[in-house]
């Protein structure tokens, strides 16, 4: 007998700024209620470019702050772990769902490659052949972890002709996964590097993007194969859907923490930000894949 196919939202927010990004990331998984909200999938983008540091790092460590300045590049920190990112020229994805819209009995990593399987399909669909790391190079030791996460590679990063190709990253609450990642349209892994304290070398050669494949076509083209890959790999209904009053407010609420040095810069949660919890705390943050 057929069972009807969970309906998903999609939600694409277009372009917005780096705190409007990780407050709508937020936000959303915030107002998740893993026993009674369908699952979303939000797509976006990033105007103007922006880096964006993992939860745990060290911005002074990790950063030359005093470029950062200079160049007045916006910095804002994700609520997953992993190494510095720049954003720019890309499709960026986020998933809010429950272990229950997964397979049941996955492992962690088994769970990451379940919800970037729609990754490989949509490139492969564009003629490219993708593959995860660690199927492309078994044996050899990956998951070194890096300050600008464009220069490591880790198992679940995915390649094409062993270039890594964006990223992702994932956080797991106690009922709750979230999870999101990067497409590059462009090559700009190179043009984020000269903000870091020790630039890496050569990195425009061991990262690629959809142009230097050889893909061309139109942002909203290459969204609607992404939703369709996303729809055909978890067998599920996508709903054209926008946030919700009770989630505007909480991006609202959330754009204050986003915009705050002492959380940008240091991961210092602002004050005002303290007493706002979800229904479903926190009990497992699992943040070790970071591809990008």
């Amino acid at each position: 007998m057929a069972t009807t196919p969970v309906t998903w939202r999609l939600i694409d927010t277009g372009l917005l700024d780096g705190p409007t990004n990780m407050a709508v990331d937020e936000a959303l998984l915030l107002s998740f209620d893993p026993g009674a909200s369908p699952p979303v999938l939000r797509l976006y983008g990033w105007e103007p470019p922006a880096l964006s540091l993992g939860r745990f790092q060290d911005a002074g460590r990790d950063l030359d702050l005093e470029r950062c300045r200079a160049v007045g590049i916006p910095l804002v920190r994700r609520i997953t772990g992993g190494g510095v990112i720049y954003h720019a020229d890309e499709v960026t994805y986020s998933i809010v769902c429950a272990p229950h819209h997964l397979p049941p009995s996955l492992s962690i990593i088994e769970s990451f490659r379940a919800l970037t399987s729609f990754l490989l399909h949509f490139y492969r669909r564009l003629g490219l052949d993708a593959r995860y790391a660690a199927d492309v190079c078994p044996g050899q030791h990956l998951g070194q972890r890096t300050a600008y996460c464009f220069a490591g590679k880790e198992a679940c990063d995915i390649l094409i002709e062993g270039k890594k190709i964006g990223g992702n990253a994932q956080r797991r609450l106690r009922n709750a996964i979230f999870q999101h990642g990067s497409i590059p349209l462009r090559n700009r892994a190179e043009d984020g590097g000269i903000f870091m304290r020790k630039q890496p070398h050569g990195i425009a050669v061991t990262t690629v993007s959809l142009a230097e494949a050889g893909i061309g076509g139109g942002e909203p083209e290459l969204k609607s194969l992404l939703a369709e890959s996303f729809r055909a790999t978890r067998g599920v209904h996508l709903q054209d859907d926008r946030l919700s009053c009770s989630e505007e407010e909480a991006v609202t609420a959330l754009l204050k923490k986003y915009r705050d040095d002492g959380w940008n810069l240091s991961g210092e949660q602002p004050a005002h930000i303290e007493g706002r919890q979800t229904s479903h705390p926190s009990t497992l943050q699992f943040t070790g894949f970071s591809l990008a």
